[in-house]
């Protein structure tokens, strides 16, 4: 491929993560990106960026990958004059010469970029618990068995703590420790189950790159993937990270289908094993996707009234991510909800 169709292939990628970022509430994000699709198409300083990385498959978001690498090099404090822009940085992005100061920033620290820009993408966003809280619930009023959970794509495990958060979807409708410093409200659409207690005795998730949120780097990186002119959503990782400082669980650096099949070997007696995921099946890539659906099918057919299995998941399905759950024995599928990719709303179908 030569540059001239390279660079229009990377500005197109770049311009639609513009388009989303706008849908998505990220007005900062969608000026930064639809300007840098500009830049690339003219063979600028994003195209000798990302050149070596335009190749890449559109699933893995280069686009997001690019902003997470400079965000992380903002709250890194060696970024000043884009800091000025970047609400996360106690900037505003109203200030003038924002692309000029992105530039620069790009130019200062193009080196360091080339490399962090390989790094996958690790959102963990915390808001799509409020779409799982609802699935964990169901599961449990089905099997009145406490859970074993193992999460697919788990990044930091922060939403492996998901019983450790509030939510709250009226006056008299709440579920999860009433003191906790990660609260949902104002999420949710429907009837969403919030009945009784849910035991949780295991968590355990996998990853290609874990990360550690106890650790000021882990902190670091983690932040870096939140768009930097959505604060509540910061605010929120960082009351998660404080939540998961006290909650222990073990997130494994390994391949989700060899994971999952060393997990699923034995299901737990008096427990149901639940694997979930949310906004991960595109990462995996198909090979993996076809071993991690049949290392779960065949654990289903194992499966006793005294040791069920779930799979819930919440995934791509168009401008919402759909929440399946498939439980065993009897491997019935239901669409329990529709969300928000970050989380909201949570529009709860179940009846």
């Amino acid at each position: 491929m030569n540059d001239s169709r390279g660079q229009l292939r990377l500005s197109r990628q770049l311009a639609w993560q513009a388009a989303q970022c706008r849908v998505l509430g990220s007005p900062l994000y969608a000026r930064l990106l639809s300007r840098a699709a500009k830049d690339a198409e003219a063979g600028g300083i994003v195209w000798e960026i990302l050149r070596a990385r335009h190749r890449d498959p559109f699933s893995s978001a280069l686009s997001l990958r690019f902003m997470g690498a400079i965000h992380r090099i903002v709250l890194d404090g060696r970024a000043e004059p884009l800091a000025a822009h970047y609400p996360s940085a106690g900037g505003d992005p109203a200030v003038k010469r924002l692309w000029r100061d992105f530039s620069a920033t790009l130019a200062d620290h193009q080196d360091e970029l080339r490399v962090t820009v390989r790094d996958p993408v690790q959102t963990n966003e915390v808001a799509r618990a409020a779409a799982l809280l609802g699935g964990f619930l169901h599961i449990f009023e089905r099997s009145q068995l406490p859970l074993r959970l193992l999460e697919l794509g788990a990044s930091a495990g922060l939403n492996l703590r998901w019983d450790h958060f509030r939510y709250v979807a009226g006056p008299r409708r709440a579920w999860g420790p009433p003191r906790s410093s990660v609260r949902f409200e104002r999420v949710f659409v429907g009837d969403l189950p919030m009945r009784g207690t849910c035991e949780v005795v295991e968590r355990l998730g996998c990853d290609s790159t874990p990360i550690d949120p106890t650790t000021r780097e882990g902190e670091l990186r983690l932040k870096s993937y939140i768009w930097a002119d959505q604060v509540d959503r910061l605010d929120r990782l960082k009351a998660a990270i404080s939540i998961a400082r006290r909650v222990p669980a073990t997130v494994d650096a390994a391949d989700a289908a060899d994971w999952l099949d060393t997990r699923l070997d034995r299901l737990r007696p008096a427990a149901t094993t639940v694997v979930f995921h949310t906004i991960v099946w595109q990462y995996i890539g198909r090979a993996n996707q076809d071993r991690v659906t049949r290392a779960i099918e065949t654990a289903g057919r194992k499966a006793r009234r005294d040791r069920p299995l779930a799979w819930l998941r919440l995934e791509p399905a168009g401008e919402m991510a759909d929440l399946r759950l498939t439980i065993w024995p009897g491997g019935d599928e239901t669409l329990l909800a529709k969300s928000g990719y970050h989380g909201r709303p949570v529009i709860w179908l179940e009846k």
